[in-house]
């Protein structure tokens, strides 16, 4: 297995983070256009998701997830 090879798991939490922030940014789209400027109870939400979704991708696979020794 090479160095940037993704595992099932780690193409599924690829999968869930890239929806993640998809639902993210339709919903700030969303209120944007609606001439919502505060930070809503749902974008909140929403950012929140994104965030423990991205924790669990490897950095170099685009998320936040970073090698401990």
């Amino acid at each position: 297995m090479g160095l940037f090879k993704k595992t099932a798991d780690e193409k599924a939490n690829v999968a869930a983070m890239k929806d993640a922030d998809r639902r993210l940014n339709e919903n700030s789209d969303r209120e944007r256009r609606a001439g919502v400027r505060d930070e809503t109870p749902e974008y909140q939400r929403l950012n929140a998701a994104a965030n423990e979704a991205a924790a669990k991708v490897p950095f170099w696979h685009g998320g936040t997830k970073r090698k401990t020794r």
